[in-house]
């Protein structure tokens, strides 16, 4: 039977600010490995029996990066289906269900994946997959349930109950149980019948749409009314955003695997984290010999046990211990090691102010490339710009600034008002306010220019859009 990946990929990842933000959150970040972490969610499936191209689901605003670090892997998905809001697993879930019974896939099995976890041991990982299989087919919906290494208080927990005999290596799932106080998790860790909620599934779409539509028929009706009627646009699938905002918000724990009595766990020690913080992100790093953890350009004296990365700038500490230092280009976090859970707080503040750096890094990703702000005081500000070989910024006018732009490396070619002209290295050009403008990079060779703005507004909503590539409005 063949198995169709089915990637979660809609999370934020607060708990990793400030490299984690909402505009390029942990799945789309290289975390581990030079390659982020749904690319490596997709490659450690490669030795996997039967798996098929994936169905990934994401946000609206992550799809131009989703769909270019599935190209940089070679993944070539059944389908890119994007959420017009965050509506939890189940619906996520219900959605993929429902695209599969679309093409008459009841033979295949979905695994559902989310897209930011590690796995240390793919070997081990296939093989668990073939025996959750093998109670899949039989009609179990088979969660992946991790042997605790600690009591650990962050998880949900899965009560294991009897062998299934027809099944060799699955078991009964008693019941799944909250995140535990301190004792409550020894207690657990200690009994052996008790493993961490990994959030993988294995099951088949007829029988999750089955069970869903027992236990939450609302959640099944609208994700599959939202399928119906979506549509289209360049390679996504777009749900119908009425029907999915009226969809409700529950995670396919307590929409279904919680109340059917056909779940089945599969125990696994695979190497598995969620990386669901600082100090679960340095525990699957390599470290060195005093227990720290280093990327970029750091450099120690007298430190233990602690985790220190650098985007850019050079990060020094000394004779410290226990703490996680992040340097970005706009802000820094340091903490320790037993406050790494509460950077949500961070997050919360940033949002209480009104500020940005929840959101956005200093470096935003546009589908032709990306900008980076280099200067700001009042009626100016200064970016740089990187536009991919062949690619185009759309058509557009601001009502409010004028724009100067220097070719550092590259070629453009700027449109204005409706006349081309073309630009090389070291040449420049002004647009004025209310022209009609578009910058296109027609060569090999990235492009990189400066931008430098100036008017009465600079925000980026002062953008009118008359034509664009990649279809936004």
């Amino acid at each position: 039977m063949k198995i169709v990946p089915v990637i979660l990929s809609g999370g934020s990842g607060t708990r990793l600010w400030p490299l984690s933000r909402q505009a390029l959150p942990k799945q789309l970040l290289p975390l581990t490995s030079g390659h982020s972490m749904l690319q490596e969610t997709l490659l450690r499936l490669s030795g996997v029996e039967s798996i098929e191209s994936p169905i990934v689901v994401c946000g609206n605003d992550h799809r131009f990066l989703v769909a270019e670090q599935l190209l940089e892997i070679g993944s070539k998905p059944k389908a890119i289906v994007l959420e017009p809001v965050g509506r939890n697993t189940a619906p996520a879930i219900a959605v993929a269900a429902s695209r599969l019974l679309q093409e008459n896939a009841e033979d295949v099995l979905m695994l559902v994946l989310p897209a930011d976890h590690v796995i240390q041991n793919r070997a081990a990982f296939s093989a668990a997959i073939a025996v959750a299989a093998q109670a899949a087919k039989s009609g179990r919906l088979v969660t992946f349930g991790i042997k605790p290494t600690v009591p650990e208080t962050g998880y949900g927990y899965i009560n294991g109950g009897a062998a299934l005999a027809s099944c060799p290596g699955s078991f009964e799932l008693s019941r799944f149980v909250e995140k535990p106080n301190l004792e409550t998790a020894k207690q657990y860790l200690a009994s052996g019948d008790y493993y961490w909620n990994s959030g993988m599934f294995l099951f088949s779409p007829k029988q999750y749409m089955e069970e869903l539509t027992q236990f939450a028929p609302e959640i099944a009706s609208k994700a599959s009314e939202a399928l119906e009627q979506s549509y289209t646009d360049l390679d996504f699938v777009r749900l119908h955003e009425a029907s999915f905002k009226e969809c409700p918000s529950q995670s396919v724990d307590y929409a279904v695997m919680e109340h059917t009595r056909n779940a089945a766990v599969v125990p696994v020690d695979i190497g598995w984290s969620d990386v669901g913080s600082w100090t679960a992100l340095a525990d699957v790093l390599d470290k060195d010999d005093a227990g720290n953890v280093t990327v970029g350009d750091v450099y120690l004296n007298g430190v233990k046990n602690s985790m220190v990365r650098s985007e850019g700038r050079m990060v020094a500490a000394l004779g410290v211990e226990n703490l996680i230092i992040v340097e970005t280009s706009d802000a820094v976090l340091v903490a320790h090691k037993d406050a790494a859970q509460d950077v949500k707080k961070i997050v919360d503040y940033l949002k209480e102010q009104g500020r940005k750096e929840h959101e956005y890094h200093s470096r935003v990703y546009r589908p032709w490339g990306w900008y980076e702000g280099i200067d700001a005081a009042e009626r100016f500000q200064v970016k740089r710009i990187m536009v991919k070989p062949g690619e185009k910024l759309s058509l557009q006018m601001h009502h409010h600034r004028a724009e100067h732009w220097v070719v550092v490396s590259g070629t453009a070619i700027v449109t204005k008002n409706g006349e081309a002209e073309m630009l090389c290295e070291n040449q420049s050009t002004y647009i004025p306010i209310g022209a009609t403008h578009r910058l296109e990079n027609p060569g090999k060779l990235p492009l990189h220019l400066i931008e430098v703005q100036s008017g009465g507004y600079l925000g980026e909503d002062d953008i009118v859009r008359f034509e664009d590539t990649y279809g936004r409005s």
